[in-house]
């Protein structure tokens, strides 16, 4: 089993920032929201107070970084899409959190972060700070089991507070060991940065460099129709090698991934 974290991204949003619309779709706009759990039943709905969808949406527009929002709700009252149009700078993850604040802290209203579509106007400008490691993904833990000639390899990683684990299988023999690491944690790292899915693991290994340790992976990035080898390195912290190599994984795509995800 593993957890996995999904941040669904949206280039389909209609301008509106708060206008509610006049004529006929006045009254079906208006139709209000239902406050409350997202996954309530039909008879929970029943006794929860309801909202006017545009006061909501004129609500998130006063977020910085918004500059329109529109939600669209069920035939019961139950939000089923969110989608933003945003200024570029802040990570689309992290705009799609302050919506979720905002909708909880004003309105009462619980915001599933897999309905929120956010896509980003303007230059080609973007969030230093994510680039530099805000939105960087880390180690939690590796275990190995061995059944005869045969190991499995799992790789938990975390990033916010999304956890996935990755998993490797193959040989016991030791120049594999260190290639079955590397390959679990792309594997947990696809399940939470999709872009991670153009990502291989072409080597990795322990090499000596004065008197430390350093793991060494190279990893190649598959945008067709070319190819980009790059490589990563950690150094090997006492009896933790495939930590080492785990996180050299992580210092060969964290900074790429972080750009793929805003462009």
């Amino acid at each position: 089993m593993y957890q996995s974290g999904h941040y669904a991204r949206s280039v389909a949003a209609r301008p509106h920032c708060g206008g509610v619309p006049s004529g006929e779709g006045a009254s079906a706009y208006s139709r209000g929201v239902v406050i409350g759990k997202q996954d309530a039943g039909v008879d929970d709905l029943e006794d929860m107070d309801e909202l006017d969808l545009a006061e909501v949406e004129r609500e998130i527009c006063r977020l910085p970084d918004v500059s329109i929002a529109r939600l669209v709700a069920e035939p019961t009252g139950r939000v089923s899409e969110v989608h933003v149009v945003a200024h570029p700078g802040k990570h689309p993850k992290q705009i799609a959190r302050d919506v979720q604040s905002i909708a909880l802290a004003s309105f009462g209203l619980e915001l599933d972060r897999r309905i929120i579509s956010v896509v980003q106007l303007g230059g080609d400008t973007y969030d230093h700070e994510a680039l530099r490691g805000g939105y960087r993904s880390s180690v939690v833990a590796i275990t190995a089991e061995s059944n005869g000639l045969r190991s499995l390899v799992r790789v938990t990683l975390a990033r916010d507070d999304e956890e996935s684990v990755g998993f490797a299988e193959g040989s016991v023999a030791t120049t594999a060991r260190h290639r079955l690491v590397a390959t679990a944690t792309v594997d947990a790292l696809r399940q939470l940065e999709p872009a991670a899915e153009c990502i291989d693991v072409d080597h990795a290994q322990i090499l000596r460099v004065g008197a430390h340790d350093i793991a060494v992976v190279t990893v190649v990035f598959v945008l067709p129709p070319s190819e980009q080898l790059v490589s990563g390195s950690a150094i090997v912290r006492p009896q933790q090698e495939a930590d080492a190599v785990a996180r050299a994984v992580l210092d060969a795509t964290n900074r790429r991934l972080a750009y793929m995800s805003q462009t």
